[in-house]
Order: structure tokens, then C-alpha cells, then sequence
């Protein structure tokens, strides 16, 4: 038996009323589940605006079967055609799809996805950001459900935590040392990650920062239930 483990952490640029990226998930018609991160240009409400309107496109066609990488360059040109092509944004897309047997991750983002299976930890080369060029494509990996699996993805803010500071995370090493821990967990991944580049911050982060992390673990359990958790500050 495997089980899935899907854990994300976020948090808005200081004095942001609004975080520039956004998350979604939603359950493929075949069996599995997708989920879009999309980072916004700009912070705030207009980043926002740009992230909500990306998501929105790959999730909509996700649910209704398109494969992952038409769902990218549907948002892609969406994303043009709505701002001429005058604004920027990320994109990853992560299914884990059971009709294929597969996690495909597609991605066009300046930041590397981090993927760790039994050959060791190693890093999804970065791609081109959406929205500017006509002709942009996101690059696409399919690698098998297996365990143990781990991937590590987030927007650009936590590559720059510190950067005010003269100081940087070394998302690399970090990310192999926690992957390395025996029975590492999903949430403790992706909270431990946004508290260090928090920290390098002074607790004031310079820009909206998302982690999403994907695990596949061995589970002795044979159980049926799915379950949910969702932990949102609400002022």
C-alpha cells in the first residue's frame, strides 16, 4: 500500500493585504488529484487578479479532462491575450494521475522543482514564465507512482528570503537534509522550509512565498478515507 501526502504553506509579502499566489486543487475526472500554483508579477491585489485568472483557466480545463500540459498553454494564452502580453507569471501544475499510473509536473517557472526517489534528490531543470511570450510551453516530466517520492516546489519569494540581508537560503541542501529523514513527513517540509526563509526575513517577508510538497510513502495501512486539513488565518 502507498499513501499520498499533499502539504502546502504560504504567506503574503509584509504588508500585503492579499498574497500574489494562488493554489488550487481539484480531483481528475480518471482518478487522482491536480494542483496549480500560480505566482502572479507584481504583490498584492494585482498580482492577485493575475494568479486567480491563471489558475482559474488550468484548473477549469483539468476538471474537465484536458490533458495537464494543453491545461498550461491554454493559460498561457489566456493569460497574453488578456494583458497583451505585458504580464508575467509562474506556473506549476502536479497530477498525480491513476489512470496513467504516473505524477506528471508541468511547469513554467524560473525556480526548480525538487524531486527525490531512490536515485537520490535531484532538480527538474527551470522553464519560461507565462504570459509574455506567444509561443511559451511549459516543460514536462511524468515520472511513475512508486514509494518513496518526494517533490518540492514553491514560488520565487523563497529562493529570495534574506536577500535584503545580504543572506540566502540554500534551498538545495535544505531540501536534501529534510528528505533524508527517516519518516519525513509532507507538512513537515513544507513548514519547516517557509519558518527558515521567514526567519531570513527578519519575520517580515519580502515577497509572497508558497511551498507545496508531494509525497508517495509506504503505508501499512489499508484504509479507504481521504482526508483534508486546511489551517487559514482569519485576522
Amino acid at each position: 500500500m502507498m499513501e499520498l501526502q499533499v502539504a502546502a504553506a504560504k504567506v503574503a509579502k509584509y504588508a500585503a493585504r492579499e498574497s500574489g499566489d494562488t493554489l488550487e486543487m481539484i480531483e481528475r475526472p480518471q482518478g487522482g488529484l491536480s494542483f496549480v500554483l500560480a505566482d502572479g508579477q507584481r504583490s498584492g491585489r494585482s498580482a492577485k487578479a493575475i494568479s486567480n485568472l491563471v489558475a482559474r483557466e488550468a484548473i477549469a480545463l483539468l476538471a474537465e479532462g484536458v490533458r495537464d500540459g494543453a491545461a498550461a498553454r491554454a493559460a498561457h494564452d489566456h493569460l497574453f491575450t488578456h494583458y497583451q502580453g505585458k504580464v508575467s507569471a509562474t506556473l506549476h501544475i502536479v497530477s498525480v494521475d491513476l489512470s496513467s499510473g504516473t505524477v506528471v509536473v508541468s511547469r513554467n517557472s524560473p525556480s526548480p522543482v525538487w524531486v527525490r526517489g531512490p536515485g537520490g534528490l535531484q532538480a527538474l531543470e527551470p522553464s519560461q514564465p507565462i504570459g509574455i511570450y506567444k509561443r511559451t510551453k511549459p516543460l514536462i516530466h511524468e515520472l511513475s507512482i512508486a514509494a518513496p517520492l518526494h517533490l518540492v516546489l514553491y514560488t520565487d519569494g523563497l529562493e529570495s528570503a534574506g536577500q535584503r540581508y545580504g543572506e540566502r537560503l540554500d534551498v538545495s541542501r535544505v531540501v536534501g537534509d529534510l528528505l533524508s529523514r527517516p519518516q519525513v513527513s509532507a507538512p513537515d517540509v513544507a513548514e519547516e522550509l517557509l519558518r527558515l526563509a521567514v526567519a531570513l526575513d527578519r519575520g517580515h517577508p519580502g515577497d509572497d512565498i508558497s511551498v507545496l510538497v508531494l509525497s508517495i510513502v509506504p503505508s501499512a495501512e489499508q484504509e479507504e478515507v481521504r482526508r483534508l486539513l486546511v489551517r487559514f488565518p482569519l485576522g
